[in-house]
């Protein structure tokens, strides 16, 4: 399948393209290139790329494609919380926007990169798709809308999909430090030290960045009738632990190193456990296959081969220190936006 990717150039998104490519598709990536710099590692393989900031794609950038998967978006809760109002004109109206100007174009299957933490403050029991949805954030806030916005798109010509992804972990080239796993383990490699700072309670699921590629390339070819307009949660019971469980994990994947619980942000309401069943059912020989313990032992071994550096770790794989700093340097306006070369020339004026 002619397939666009959008943030094909982000953590998620450079593991996912040469995926789809070896199994087939055509890709191509829609990206600004926010993040395009920020490498871990010898630099990933190219891919053709429209570049296009997603509030401006058109039906017509559309045309040709037999399917979208979506996953840009300002990727996490503390990005998202910076600005409430351009997260949700990013994540929200302009993933809504997309759909329907994929819809005019003629593509036939559109894949949306939802979240678990929809869920929000769901508790012990595991819950399944027709869990209510309790976000705490406005991504999660974000992720709902979208949700609700672009089924009501479908029908029998436009088949959408949300893959509610647990919070992902492993090694990508484009790195990210803020998400649970990726943040202990480097922060073990290079301090010794395990760092918590909720009081370590709240369940998280999580799920390696390579299930969620093949959970979306199955979705690519799947029956209509399995997938059409459905959500599934992304990732396995397995690896619904607690964060102090995750933390354990880290211990021995780096020897020696020390677990601190400072629980000085509290408990953290943004706690649930998932059940995956109904991917598993709908996709036949899908399982999510990588363990936390191994997870851990990956991201360690890559982070000593580079070597990992600290001001990188906390800078450079950081998405919001990352953004501040372009922010900064006068490169991106205050809604996250590249400036053109001739607004650059301005600002050099000035």
């Amino acid at each position: 399948m002619k397939t666009l990717l959008t943030g094909h150039q982000g953590y998620l998104g450079t593991v996912m393209a040469p995926l789809l490519a070896a199994a087939g598709h055509e890709v191509v990536g829609l990206d600004t290139g926010l993040f395009a710099d920020c490498v871990l590692g010898p630099p990933p393989q190219d891919t053709p790329t429209l570049a296009i900031d997603l509030r401006d794609v058109t039906a017509a950038d559309l045309a040709g494609f037999d399917a979208v998967i979506h996953l840009a978006a300002l990727s996490n809760d503390p990005l998202g919380s910076v600005d409430p109002q351009t997260t949700f004109d990013i994540n929200h109206h302009a993933s809504v926007r997309l759909a329907r100007a994929a819809k005019e174009a003629g593509v036939r299957r559109f894949l949306y990169a939802s979240t678990c933490s929809v869920y929000g403050a769901a508790g012990d029991d595991a819950v399944t798709e027709d869990a209510p949805m309790r976000p705490v954030t406005p991504y999660a806030e974000s992720k709902v809308r979208v949700e609700s916005d672009v089924h009501d798109l479908a029908d029998a010509d436009f088949s959408p999909v949300f893959l509610r992804n647990a919070t992902a972990f492993g090694f990508s080239p484009r790195l990210r430090a803020d998400i649970v796993l990726n943040n202990l383990v480097g922060h073990a490699v290079l301090t010794g030290s395990v760092r918590v700072l909720s009081d370590g309670t709240p369940w998280r699921p999580l799920v390696h960045a390579q299930d969620i590629a093949e959970a979306f390339n199955r979705c690519l070819t799947a029956p209509g009738d399995a997938v059409h307009a459905r959500a599934f949660n992304v990732g396995t019971e397995a690896n619904n632990l607690t964060v102090a469980q995750i933390a354990a994990t880290v211990l021995d994947a780096v020897p020696g190193s020390q677990l601190e619980i400072t629980g000085e942000t509290g408990a953290d309401p943004r706690s649930y456990r998932v059940d995956f069943h109904a991917i598993r059912a709908a996709l036949p020989g899908y399982d999510a296959r990588w363990s936390v313990a191994d997870g851990a032992v990956e991201l360690a071994d890559a982070y000593r081969a580079v070597p990992l550096t600290t001001t990188g770790f906390e800078q450079t794989f950081v998405r919001l220190a990352t953004l501040r700093r372009r922010q900064e340097a006068g490169e991106l306006g205050p809604t996250f936006r590249p400036l053109s070369d001739s607004e650059l020339t301005a600002q050099v004026g000035e």
